[in-house]
């Protein structure tokens, strides 16, 4: 496939993905084909670890590919999405539960499905270009991919931060919000790569582990926790509005850019996440009860209409005020019942 190289070279299955110039968007073919080397990788005694890297210097992967998401929802053709999403579901959670070392060097931007690819593995490697952000809901979408998880086991209420906001975290933030496990050069990641290939030991990793840049997030959490900490997002708007720092400003700037559903249904998933019994199979279930709904009754059409297809920036969302009803956030986030996301046993 043109689209993503799949090898084995050495000791490693080796995952390449190849669109450079689309800055290696993930298409649903793509996905399968990933699924399929996993699966067959697993039982197989030569593949002692997974390697998941891309072409190009700007980005591991900025996102899935949503012009054939978009295509089939203008049509009203809900299945196709509904089918790319549950079985990219599928492929996160057999990813974060692969019984080999997966490791995923994540240079430029990982976005959206890319954080799928690249952030569930055993070892996630960041570097100086690294920069990873969750932005679904620009385009009517939540935060998704499982990213739910690491955002509701982030520190303090950094997950509502990011996940209303879309902010773009560095390596150091990266690391700091549970996103990567070690920050390594660039100039290292080939030799590394050889290295993993020849031994087949993924604990090389940490032997070359640098000391990362400053954390913005880190210095700035405690700001963060209390602007964040409401109940819902209109809870967290009101203590945004009536603060006068730096941080709630920018913040307000980015979150009156999205869509309200979208950050209503974020910020009440990642509370009913928070538990001690929280697992991916749990996010990922809770995140497919909005994206199944998310071309008929949500905002997604529209988001990608004004931010890919049009590029006028100016979409027209539902509750526009930023007032969402408690009844609409409900019926985003209600069982499927029969539709509910199920998981092959890995």
């Amino acid at each position: 496939m043109a689209d993503i190289d799949i090898r084995i070279s050495g000791r490693a299955g080796r995952i390449t993905l190849t669109r450079p110039n689309a800055l290696n968007a993930l298409t649903y073919d793509m996905c399968m084909a990933i699924d399929t080397a996993l699966r067959n990788w697993r039982e197989d005694d030569a593949v002692d670890l997974v390697i998941f890297d891309a072409l190009g210097e700007k980005a591991f992967c900025a996102g899935g590919d949503i012009a054939d998401l978009y295509a089939a929802g203008l049509k009203q053709d809900y299945q196709f999405g509904r089918t790319f999403w549950q079985d990219e579901y599928r492929l996160n959670a057999l990813i974060f539960e692969y019984p080999k070392p997966v490791v995923s060097f994540l240079q430029g931007f990982t976005m959206g499905g890319g954080v799928g690819i690249g952030c569930h593995g055993s070892h996630r490697i960041v570097g100086e270009s690294s920069k990873i952000a969750l932005p679904e809901c620009s385009i009517g979408l939540v935060p998704d991919v499982g990213s739910t998880l690491m955002l509701a086991l982030a520190p303090g209420r950094l997950g509502e931060y990011l996940g209303t906001t879309g902010h773009r975290m560095g390596p150091g933030d990266a690391l700091t919000a549970g996103f990567a496990d070690h920050y390594i050069p660039l100039e290292q990641w080939p030799g590394l790569i050889q290295m993993l290939e020849a031994s087949g030991n993924a604990s090389l990793l940490a032997q070359h582990a640098a000391e990362p840049p400053t954390s913005t997030l880190k210095d700035q959490q405690q700001r963060i926790d209390a602007l964040f900490g409401g109940e819902g997002l209109g809870d967290i708007l009101n203590t945004l509005r009536r603060s006068d720092d730096d941080i709630a400003a920018a913040a307000l700037t980015l979150m009156t850019r999205n869509a309200p559903i979208s950050m209503a249904c974020t910020v009440e998933m990642l509370h009913r996440l928070r538990s001690p019994t929280l697992t991916l199979r749990k996010a990922l279930e809770l995140e497919y009860r909005f994206t199944f709904r998310a071309m008929e009754h949500g905002d997604f059409i529209e988001g990608i209409r004004a931010q890919i297809i049009d590029k006028d920036r100016n979409p027209r969302w539902q509750f526009a005020d930023l007032n969402v009803p408690a009844v609409t956030v409900s019926k985003m986030l209600q069982p499927l019942g029969k539709d509910t996301l199920t998981f092959e046993e890995n």
